[in-house]
C-alpha cells in the first residue's frame, strides 16, 4: 500500500499552473514586477530592454480628461441648471426630443 501511494504521489501528473484568473492588487503586481526583475538583474541587455519599455509605458500614460474635483463637478452642475430645461412631451421619444432640441 505504501508503495502504491508513493507511485501515485510522484508519478501522477499534476495539473499545470494556469495564469492568475483573479486580478492582482497594486502591491501584488509591484512584488511580482520586482521578483521578475530580480531574475534578470545580472543581464545588462535585458535590464536595458526593461527600462526602455517602462519609459515607453510611462510616456503613454495621459491624464484622464474626465477626472475632476468635487468642487468642479458641483460648479458644472450649477452652471447646467442655469441653462434651458428640456422635457419629454407626452408620447415623445428620446430621438424626437433630440431632433427638437438640435
Amino acid at each position: 500500500m505504501l508503495i502504491f501511494l508513493f507511485i501515485q504521489f510522484f508519478f501522477v501528473p499534476l495539473p499545470l499552473q494556469t495564469k492568475h484568473v483573479r486580478s492582482m492588487t497594486a502591491l501584488q503586481m509591484n512584488a511580482e514586477l520586482f521578483r521578475a526583475m530580480g531574475e534578470i538583474a545580472d543581464d545588462e541587455t535585458l535590464m536595458a530592454k526593461v527600462v526602455k519599455y517602462v519609459k515607453k509605458l510611462a510616456a503613454q500614460k495621459k491624464a484622464d480628461p474626465t477626472l475632476m474635483t468635487k468642487e468642479e463637478f458641483f460648479r458644472r452642475v450649477d452652471e447646467a441648471k442655469k441653462g434651458p430645461l428640456y422635457e419629454l412631451r407626452e408620447g415623445e421619444t428620446l430621438d424626437d426630443l433630440i431632433k427638437r432640441v438640435v
